[in-house]
């Protein structure tokens, strides 16, 4: 199967090839006017409705034959901070662009607790079924940026039973493992291999 996926991040690409082709799918990434889409972002604070919402846009920028000739992937994720009452949740990207690793940190008072999770939410859109896996990892903020592999928040993600490590020193394997995408992405690769589960 030919699955385009909506997104401009190649690690997150790098991942999801990781699940699905070793099914014998070819995933490819979804270019339009030769650059990934923006997708408008719908004001809801759910991963759902977001990622719903943007499968829908995603089809909506294909041919109608590309549509039928192919599934369409999208993901999305965001870190939950307890003490912050979930933030940065949705806006996860957008608040990693706009302070950073650095700026999350400072939001972190001694006094705060550092219980999190990551969370995601993978929609395939397949002849017109629409497939919905989540993914949930839970660990805590640490009190330092360690280690430079992976995207995002992972430097200061530190997944519970990691033995201390961050997803930021990770290797690809290990945070596959134990990754809020990972699971979402083994749940499609199982939903896809036995549609009827």
């Amino acid at each position: 199967m030919r699955i385009i996926f909506a997104t401009g991040n190649s690690k997150k690409l790098d991942e999801a090839r990781e699940y699905l082709e070793p099914l014998g799918h070819n995933v490819e990434l979804l270019i339009i006017d030769g650059q990934p889409p923006d997708f408008i972002e719908p004001q809801s604070s759910e991963l759902m409705e977001v990622a719903i919402s943007k499968s829908k846009q995603a089809i909506n920028m294909l041919s109608e034959s590309e549509v039928m000739n192919c599934a369409i992937l999208v993901e999305d994720s965001g870190l939950f901070i307890d003490s912050l009452n979930g933030f940065p949740g949705v806006y996860s990207s957008y608040v990693f662009e706009t302070i950073g690793l650095d700026g999350i940190l400072k939001l972190m008072s001694e006094e705060r607790k550092r219980h999190c999770e990551y969370r995601a939410v993978t929609v395939l859109m397949m002849n017109g079924t629409r497939i919905v896996t989540t993914g949930v990892c839970r660990g805590k903020i640490g009190e330092n940026i360690c280690g430079d592999g992976g995207f995002g928040y992972d430097p200061i993600f530190f997944p519970d039973d990691s033995n201390g490590l961050s997803f930021g020193q990770m290797s690809k394997s290990q945070k596959s493992t134990l990754s809020h995408r990972g699971k979402s992405l083994k749940a499609l690769s199982e939903a896809i291999t036995h549609p009827s589960m």
